[in-house]
Formats: C-alpha cells, structure tokens, sequence
C-alpha cells in the first residue's frame, strides 16, 4: 500500500508560478515510477510530467520548457509550474506506480486545486 498526499495548490494569476509536492507514504519501497497528472471538468485526465526511478523525466509537449518534476530519495515528488496559463486550471493529482505489465499497480493521491486566473 502507497498513500500518496498532494500539497501547494492554490490560485495565481496567468504568467504566475507554483511548485506542488508529493509526500509518499507507506511501501514507498516499492515504487519504481512517479507523476503528476491533471483533469479539468469536462476533460479527459491528461500526463503532465513523469519521472522513474533513475531520475528520468517525461514532460507532455504542452509544459515542455515550464515545469520541471524533480524526486528526491524518500519518494517526495515536485513539479515546478512557471508561466502558468488559464488553460491549465485544473486538478492536480500525484500518482505512483508499482511493478510492472500486468504486476503493475497504481496509486493516487486525493489532489490538490490549481487555478490560474486571466
């Protein structure tokens, strides 16, 4: 069991910054991968950044050169948000996996509220 708790939502104005963190819990042992995804109402959940567990990152194009994702070595998780745009108002979850192919299970946590303001 992971648990998974999310912090540093809040409201700022377009062009504005955010860094949000992920404290783990539990088997925290077990995790390999870890990353922040977001849904707004009426939108599909959507990857924004990703990181495994050699420090590796996957960024989707649309925050490429704005967030970064950064992990430290207790499975604390970060994503710092600069230029943020009205667009990306939306539901910010953490979550991690573990194993892998049909051993893989996931974790999320509850999420925090990012909303950026025009």
């Amino acid at each position: 069991q992971v648990q998974l708790v999310e912090s540093g939502g809040g409201l700022v104005q377009a062009g504005g910054s955010l860094r949000l963190s992920c404290a783990a819990s539990g088997s925290i042992g077990s995790i390999n991968d870890m990353g922040w995804y977001r849904q707004a109402p009426g939108k599909e959940r959507e990857l924004v950044a990703a990181i495994n567990s050699g420090g590796s990152p996957y960024y989707a194009d649309s925050v490429k050169g704005r967030f970064i994702i950064s992990r430290d070595n207790a499975k604390t998780l970060y994503l710092q948000m600069d230029s943020l745009k009205p667009g990306e108002t939306a539901m910010y979850y953490c979550a991690a996996r573990t194993g892998w192919g049909e051993d893989e299970s996931n974790y999320w946590g509850q999420g925090t509220q990012v909303t950026v303001s025009s």
